[in-house]
């Protein structure tokens, strides 16, 4: 089992989403609840197809983190 960051970005009409460690592994949806469940989706296909070219699997090394700034 591997976590991998997902970046979810909201649209004027619709979401995105990446995954920064799965270079081109990408989805968007009309919604936050379909984008979701499509990047989960794309991710997985992703990695069958690496594992199905005899490819290495990328390890997850993106950190998400915050930072407070006065307004």
């Amino acid at each position: 089992m591997r976590e991998y960051v997902v970046i979810y970005e909201k649209g004027p009409t619709s979401w995105g989403a990446h995954v920064p460690d799965l270079p081109i592994c990408a989805a968007v949806g009309d919604t936050f609840q379909e984008v979701e469940q499509l990047i989960r989706e794309a991710i997985e296909l992703y990695i069958e197809q690496l594992k199905a070219d005899g490819e290495p699997i990328p390890d997850p090394v993106t950190k998400v983190g915050s930072v407070s700034v006065a307004v």
